[in-house]
C-alpha cells in the first residue's frame, strides 16, 4: 500500500515540476480513483489520471509525455526515458516575452500614426481576482505575481504589557525608584512626583511550516511568507519540517529576498520528504521552546495534517506546546475548500489543542491572517 501511495505522489510531483497545476484535492481523488480500476491496465490508469488531474487542454501533450515516462518507470522497463520537461518557472531566463505592443512596433512603418496603448497588466481588478484564486490552481506566472505581492505585505503583531515598568507621564503608579534618585539632589526630600506604566512589547511570533511531499505545492510560497513576516516584525523565529526540524531564522534575515529564500531552501535536507509532524514538534518542544518561546508568544503551524508518524505523539506534543504559548494557530491550505472536513488522523489529533484553525489557500486568506494577528489580545 505504501508503494502504491508513493507512486501516486511521484506522478503528481512530476506533473507539478513540469508546470501542470495539480492541487492536493486532485491528488487525493486520483489516489482514490486508482482503487476502483485495475492499476495493472495502462489504459485504465491513463484515463483515470487524465480525467482527475488534467484541467487544461493545452497541457494534454505534456501530460502524455510525463505519463509515458512514469508508466515505464513503474513497469520497470529498461528503455531510456525522455528528459523531463522543465516548467517555465525553472528556466525563466530562456523565456522571451512577446506581447501585442512589441508586435505592432515591429510591424509599424515609418509614416504610420502613433497609437497610445494603455498597459492593463496587473490592474486592480486583476489583482483582486488573483487574491481569491487558490494557490494550487495558479499557473507559474501567476505564482510569481503572488510572491511579489506577499513580499510587499506589511505585518503588525499584537502587543502585551510586560512586568517591567518605565517612566510615563500618563502612568497611574508612582515611580518610586526615580523619585528616590531625584530626592538625593534635594537632601532626601522628594519634591517632584514621577509616574510609571508597564512597558509595551510586541508578542514573539514562532513559525513552523510543513514542507513534506503533500505540501510541495505551497513550500516556496511559505518561504516567501516567512520572509515577509521576518522583515516586518522584530521577534520572529522560523522553522520548517518534514521528517526532521530545521531552523531557518538566520537565512531569512538576508535583505535580498531571492538569496534569502534560496539559502533557506538549501538548508533543508528533507524537502518534499515524508511527514512526521509529532516528532518534529517534539524536537521543537524539547530543544527550542525554552530558547525562543518568550512570554506571550504566538505559535503558527502550517500543515495539511497528513501525519505518517504516531498520532498519539502528535496529540501529546500539541498539548505541551499549547500550555507554553499565548496563542496556538494552525493554518491548513485545504481548509479553504467549503467541503473540507478534518478527517485525517493527524489533523483530528491536533484539533483539540488549537486555538485558531484557519485556511491559507490564497492571498486573501493571508490578508485575513494579518488582521487576526494584529487583534490578538
Amino acid at each position: 500500500m505504501e508503494t502504491f501511495l508513493q507512486n501516486t505522489l511521484t506522478f503528481t510531483r512530476m506533473l507539478r515540476t513540469a508546470g501542470i497545476p495539480v492541487s492536493m484535492d486532485q491528488s487525493v481523488e486520483f489516489a482514490e480513483g486508482l482503487t476502483m480500476v485495475d492499476v495493472g491496465n495502462r489504459e485504465q490508469v491513463y484515463y483515470t489520471a487524465r480525467s482527475l488531474l488534467l484541467n487544461r487542454q493545452e497541457n494534454l501533450r505534456l501530460f502524455d509525455t510525463i505519463f509515458n515516462r512514469f508508466w515505464r518507470q513503474v513497469a520497470g522497463q529498461s528503455q531510456k526515458a525522455q528528459p523531463m520537461p522543465i516548467a517555465p518557472r525553472h528556466n525563466v531566463r530562456r523565456q522571451e516575452r512577446f506581447d501585442i505592443s512589441t508586435y505592432m512596433a515591429f510591424k509599424a512603418k515609418q509614416g504610420d500614426q502613433e497609437i497610445e496603448m494603455q498597459d492593463k497588466v496587473g490592474t486592480f481588478s486583476d489583482i483582486e481576482i488573483l487574491k481569491k484564486r487558490p494557490f494550487s490552481e495558479m499557473m507559474p506566472e501567476e505564482l510569481e505575481t503572488i510572491k511579489r505581492l506577499i513580499s510587499r505585505m506589511k505585518w503588525r503583531m499584537s502587543e502585551r504589557e510586560t512586568r517591567r515598568r518605565v517612566p510615563s507621564h500618563s502612568g497611574a503608579q508612582l515611580y518610586l525608584r526615580k523619585m528616590m534618585r531625584k530626592s538625593l539632589m534635594t537632601g532626601g526630600t522628594p519634591i517632584q512626583m514621577h509616574y510609571s506604566a508597564r512597558k509595551i512589547k510586541q508578542r514573539p511570533l514562532i513559525l513552523l511550516a510543513d514542507i513534506s511531499g503533500s505540501m510541495e505545492t505551497y513550500s516556496r510560497l511559505l518561504l516567501q511568507f516567512f520572509y515577509s513576516l521576518s522583515h516586518s516584525l522584530k521577534q520572529v523565529e522560523s522553522f520548517v519540517f518534514a521528517t526532521r526540524l530545521t531552523r531557518i531564522t538566520h537565512q531569512l534575515k538576508i535583505k535580498n529576498i531571492d538569496t534569502a529564500v534560496d539559502q533557506a531552501a538549501r538548508e533543508v535536507n528533507d524537502w518534499s520528504g515524508g511527514t512526521r509532524i509529532g516528532e518534529s514538534i517534539h524536537i521543537f518542544n524539547h530543544l527550542w521552546s525554552r530558547r525562543v518561546l518568550r512570554r506571550g508568544a504566538v505559535v503558527i503551524i502550517i500543515s495539511d495534517g497528513w501525519e505518517r508518524g504516531d498520532p498519539t505523539q502528535l496529540k501529546n506534543e500539541m498539548r505541551y506546546l499549547q500550555h507554553r504559548t499565548h496563542r496556538l494557530i494552525w493554518l491548513n491550505p485545504l481548509a479553504g475548500k467549503q467541503t473540507y472536513q478534518p478527517r485525517v488522523e493527524g489533523m483530528m489529533s491536533a484539533l483539540p489543542y488549537i486555538d485558531d484553525f484557519l485556511p491559507i489557500h490564497n492571498l486573501q486568506s493571508l490578508e485575513e491572517l494579518a488582521a487576526h494577528l494584529e487583534k490578538i489580545q
